[in-house]
């Protein structure tokens, strides 16, 4: 049973820490295909559609996204390949609650990681999914959507 984990929130440091590598020899590990699990539990609990380990305290190099109508974990990502082209939209952050900007990302990346199963995969993608990878993988090397954007604005409920 997965259960929901805690969001860490900035200006917690944790966020700021560059993650480590995750050792491949562990990726079929109970205790971290478990961890794995209360990692999307937590990001679809909470309406995301990308979560990165450091979000929930680990210093790992782990992300969970939801796109296109399926859940999929990425591990141990590089980005291989970027298009010259790049697009400005608006971005959120569940660690950043209710502050919205616009932060430019490439809009066509390649990138090569490993799957929950330590299956090495490639990737091709661009538009949205393409902007919620770099986003994630910008927590993982201690980067906010803040330190990037521009026309920041907080809802007020």
């Amino acid at each position: 049973m997965s259960k929901i984990l805690e969001i860490i929130i900035n200006p917690n440091p944790i966020l700021r820490k560059k993650s480590q590598d995750v050792n491949l020899d562990n990726i079929l590990e109970p205790k971290f295909q478990e961890f794995l699990l209360d990692m999307e539990e937590t990001m679809l609990k909470e309406d995301g559609v990308g979560l990165a380990a450091p979000q929930i305290g680990k210093n790992i190099r782990v992300i969970s996204i939801k796109a296109e109508g399926k859940s999929f974990f990425i591990i141990n990502p590089t980005i291989t390949k970027v298009s010259w082209k790049k697009v400005w939209d608006e971005e959120g952050c569940l660690s950043v609650p209710d502050i919205f900007g616009k932060v430019e990302r490439h809009k066509k990346i390649n990138l090569v990681y490993y799957n929950e199963k330590g299956k090495k995969q490639k990737l091709s993608t661009s538009g949205f999914l393409a902007r919620v990878i770099q986003h994630e993988i910008d927590h993982l090397d201690g980067i906010l959507f803040i330190d990037k954007a521009k026309n920041l604005k907080k809802l007020n409920y």
